[in-house]
């Protein structure tokens, strides 16, 4: 008689973890901007995104498994130091220069309820410290990381079908929606596409597996627990683009310009509870994204400087707490002093033209190569979309270098 599988929902973890980095502030005001614009129409862009994200996703899993060492330890074997220091570095002054969109998430959901700035500004240190007593009081953080990050998952679940399921949206409409069409395709859509499909939250997969202890025989577990989380991105993520499809598309221009702004923009349809239970999804969506991306920064950067990659290592945490302590400084000085946030964007922004693209090769090209991954290399499918996916991240980065940075830099 074979041994009977575990259940399925045990067999998931890293994968919810990369979802709670993915689902944030950023991708909250993306996708209901453009469904606020585009009404239903371009709901298969979700869909298109997921699965990139899913194949680089199931490349960091798989290099996490059979990789004999980090991510870091390979490209220092296989390449040079150099390289891993270039890419550890590169993802933590991104994830850094974003952690303060994180905070500011947060900030805004406190704003919506609390009108003293200096309450705002102690609530958000309060939180900062609660993520930091989080990342040392426990020996091993991975464990409580995915407990709570599965319940951060459930909430923003529960909290954006609340709201959408009032809203009544089209079948119709989505079941339309689905099906691609290229006609409608600008600058915010191209966003959607960045913040659905993070390179960087990709290659994090190979440090969760390793500290969730997969072996090689447990690789499927890594794939069920990729496709489960592409689902759970795709489905909360089409249902923002739907609340705002529903609730907000009038046929003209709808400006939003925070998450916050989407539940202010629904309060009329839904009144102070619907705006609550909004509000309550957008914190979880900002607190995880916060506490997840500052644990990529850390945590790549230590290993791509060779000074250790385990949830037990103590770099790692020191290097997360750093991250985590330049977002909470810049948020507090927008908050406080009406610090322009404008420059911080266009480093972040122009780091990004190097490190998605970079992040990505790395990743897809040491799981094409047969002395890192063996008889697990890249099967033809993987390869084919992985070099699409790659493709897209080049165009991003072309958008962002030749259009977004030309605008942002004009106004400063």
């Amino acid at each position: 008689m074979s041994e009977a599988h575990p259940p399925w929902y045990t067999r998931i973890g890293p994968g919810l973890i990369t979802t709670c980095v993915v689902i944030g502030p950023g991708s909250i005001l993306t996708s209901s901007s453009v469904g606020a614009k585009h009404e239903y129409a371009l709901l298969w862009v979700i869909w298109a995104s997921v699965i990139f994200m899913l194949a680089y996703m199931l490349m960091g899993a798989k290099l996490g498994v059979v990789g004999e060492g980090s991510p870091g330890d390979l490209l220092r074997k296989h390449a040079g130091k150099w390289l891993a220091v270039l890419v550890g570095a590169s993802v933590f002054f991104i994830a850094s220069a974003f952690q303060s969109g994180n905070n500011l998430g947060v900030v805004a959901v406190f704003e919506s309820f609390v009108d003293e700035k200096q309450t705002v500004a102690w609530l958000v240190v309060a939180f900062n410290a609660l993520a930091l007593t989080f990342l040392f009081l426990f020996r091993d953080t991975y464990q409580m990381l995915e407990k709570l990050m599965t319940a951060f998952v459930g909430i923003m679940l529960l909290s954006f079908a609340v709201n959408l399921f009032q809203l009544r949206p089209s079948p119709v409409g989505i079941a339309e929606g689905l099906i691609p069409s290229i006609a409608q395709i600008d600058l915010p859509v191209l966003g959607l596409l960045g913040t659905t499909f993070s390179s960087a939250a990709a290659i994090y997969q190979a440090y969760l597996v390793r500290q969730k202890g997969w072996s090689i025989g447990e690789m499927r577990n890594g794939v069920i627990d990729t496709r489960v989380a592409a689902v759970l991105m795709a489905l909360i993520t089409m249902m923002l683009m739907s609340t705002a499809a529903a609730g907000l598309y009038t046929g003209e221009e709808v400006k939003l310009t925070s998450a916050i702004d989407v539940g202010i923009a629904l309060e009329p349809t839904f009144g102070q509870f619907g705006k609550a239970i909004f509000c309550t999804g957008l914190f979880c969506a900002a607190y995880s994204s916060f506490i997840v991306n500052s644990m990529i920064a850390g945590y790549v950067l230590s290993d791509g400087l060779g000074l250790g990659s385990k949830g037990t290592d103590f770099w790692p945490r020191v290097l997360t707490a750093l991250a985590l302590l330049l977002g909470m400084c810049v948020a507090l000085a927008a908050l406080v002093w009406d610090f322009d946030r404008l420059p911080t964007i266009i480093a972040a922004q122009a780091v990004t033209v190097v490190t998605a693209p970079l992040v990505a090769g790395v990743l897809f090209w040491l799981t094409c190569k047969r002395s890192v991954m063996g008889d697990h290399t890249n099967g033809p499918l993987l390869k084919v979309i992985g070099a699409i996916g790659f493709l897209v991240l080049v165009g991003l980065a072309l958008n962002t270098a030749l259009v977004k940075l030309p605008a942002q830099w004009a106004k400063l």
